[in-house]
């Protein structure tokens, strides 16, 4: 890139290094070795989600280096910093998983904090985990300066005696050993080698969706989501990446500049047609958020019902992150679809150029079977299905793709359960009956607090070859790994007094997710009955983290935000 003279008359951090007064912030730069160009330069924050808790976040700091190399290089003095991630794998099946929606809010609002208190003029964002995407994605939104994101790539898969696996496998060899379909010491050798290296697990879980997302949305570089963290080409994206966001600097090119709401039909067209994670509905209306446009539960859900499932990816499929990647990546899948008039070309993205432009040369690829042509999909509507009705009249969501048409009309029994623990016991135990549908309640934003994930019961079914014998439907969420007719972010929440909340065994439950419908066979006035004599149910939690998330949270149809939004701010950061 050429070498540019920056003004910084009107960029943030002309606030704590320009004028006589910041004589003393400019001494605490010098003391760590800054000279005084590099003072003077545009301040650039490189913030990462780098942490010891699992191989999604492990390699995200060598990658921050190769952003700061590419910051220096075109003219830019990188800052770099790091925020928190839980991981979603880890945090599975126990208490600790309602800190991970939580988490996003705390990563955008410490990105914001740290950008805001130090006055930096760009952002490139890395992060590897799944609430990290959004959450890193929502800072830049927010803060509105120019950014870049960057993924930080996918795990390998594993091998195990010749069949390549993922965690989900692990998952699901759980539910096959508790009905002693797999011994203790195949169980201890799969658990050793599904998960080869650094990376966020690698199918099209929510991790995988995100990426995916950021380079639909136009927010990261084409082909830079597929690449797996161990591949040394990342190290080439993130040093571009460093390069072109001080070409966003010069431009003025900004978030919202990019994030429109053709933007966000683009991501929710990618989400649908690649079978991604059904939390894709609840990160994309908090990025809208935070842009001030209204794009909720029920716009990405017509997205979906309109858009073709075209690329075969686990859960639902045959193939892997690596396997897209090596196909022709997130462009490649892309291409298909504006070729068929599925996307909106005229997006702007952070190279600077429209989506239709970034897209002109690639070239279908007949060499591969990951991605199918648009005209000729695996099945005309997404991988993922809108749902409402009078169990759901705030909405609810359900993962299609892989699934039998015969499987997306069910009717069964309630089984109800006001925890995940308790249900997983039931599971766990074998008692259930083929047909039920199985209610986990009480486990929305504001109920957990905290909307946990459900993967450790669902995979434990399909693993006691039950997941398309019963259905499941929540308050709260599912993996991007979960597979089977399951149900999440059913609104209003029980927490509220939603209908959910009103459920008793026995009632009968009708899904059909072809016609988008979710009810249960009660009438209108014994449905108000129960409502006069229900109590909302006190939570766990009476201070800290999540006492203080579940005080402002709202409801998931509009992506569990915690605050007001773009729609009722004063003044943008980027503009002070």
């Amino acid at each position: 890139m050429d070498a540019r003279v920056f003004d910084k008359a009107k960029l943030p951090s002309r606030h704590v290094t320009e004028g006589p007064a910041r004589a003393p912030h400019r001494s605490y730069y010098y003391a760590m070795g800054l000279t005084e160009r590099q003072i003077h330069q545009p301040f650039v924050g490189v913030a990462s989600c780098w942490n010891e808790a699992a191989p999604c976040n492990i390699a995200l700091m060598r990658q921050a280096q190769a952003v700061k190399k590419g910051v220096a290089a075109a003219g830019g003095t990188p800052r770099e910093f790091c925020t928190i991630t839980v991981t979603d794998g880890i945090a599975m099946g126990h208490q600790g998983m309602k800190s991970s929606l939580v988490s996003r809010e705390v990563i955008a609002d410490s990105v914001e904090l740290t950008m805001r208190g130090h006055c930096y003029d760009a952002l490139v964002g890395i992060a590897g985990c799944d609430k990290s995407l959004p959450g890193m994605m929502m800072a830049m939104v927010r803060l509105n300066v120019p950014s870049i994101f960057i993924y930080g790539g996918s795990i390998l898969p594993g091998n195990f005696r010749g069949k390549p696996v993922t965690v989900q496998d692990v998952f699901e060899a759980v539910g096959r050993h508790s009905v002693g379909d797999m011994s203790d010491e195949d169980l201890a050798e799969l658990e050793q080698v599904a998960c080869p290296s650094a990376g966020a697990c690698g199918a099209q879980f929510t991790a995988n969706t995100m990426a995916t997302v950021a380079e639909a949305i136009g927010l990261a570089l084409p082909y830079s989501s597929g690449a797996p963290a161990p591949y040394e080409i990342r190290d080439r994206f993130c040093m571009t990446a460093g390069e072109m966001v001080m070409e966003l600097v010069a431009r003025q090119i900004r978030p919202r500049d990019i994030v429109t709401r053709e933007a966000l039909e683009n991501a929710a067209t990618v989400v649908a047609a690649s079978g991604g994670s059904t939390n894709a509905a609840l990160h994309l209306p908090a990025i809208a958020h935070e842009a001030g446009i209204k794009f909720d539960l029920f716009d990405v859900a017509e997205i979906f019902r309109r858009t073709p499932y075209i690329a075969d990816l686990k859960p639902g499929g045959r193939y892997v992150a690596k396997d897209l990647f090596e196909a022709g990546g997130v462009p490649f899948l892309m291409k298909t679809l504006l070729d068929h008039g599925f996307l909106h070309g005229d997006c702007m993205t952070v190279t600077g150029r429209t989506i239709a432009e970034n897209l002109a040369s690639v070239r279908w690829n007949d060499e591969q079977d990951v991605v199918r042509p648009a005209d000729d999909p695996l099945s005309p509507t997404g991988g993922v299905v809108g749902l409402r009705g009078s169990l759901a009249p705030d909405g609810a969501i359900v993962k299609v793709a892989g699934m039998d048409e015969d499987s997306l009309v069910f009717a069964g029994p309630a089984r109800c359960f006001d925890s995940e623990e308790a249900c997983f016991e039931a599971v766990r135990n074998r008692a259930y009956e083929e047909g039920d549908v199985l209610v986990i309640r009480y486990e929305g934003p504001r109920g957990g607090p905290g909307m946990r994930e459900m993967l450790a019961t669902t995979a434990a079914l399909y693993g006691q070859g039950m997941g398309d014998k019963v259905a499941l439907i929540t308050d709260g969420r599912f993996s991007g790994a979960t597979r089977g007719l399951c149900i999440g972010h059913v609104g209003p929440e029980a927490a509220v007094g939603g209908p959910i909340a009103l459920l008793r065994d026995g009632d009968i439950i009708e899904i059909d997710a072809v016609a988008g419908r979710l009810d249960v066979r009660l009438s209108e006035a014994e449905m108000a009955r129960r409502r006069a004599v229900w109590t909302p149910r006190e939570t766990d939690y009476g201070s800290g983290a999540l006492w203080k998330y579940a005080q402002t949270v709202g409801p998931a149809r509009g992506g569990a935000v915690t605050h007001p939004g773009a729609f009722e701010e004063k003044h943008c950061y980027a503009d002070q």
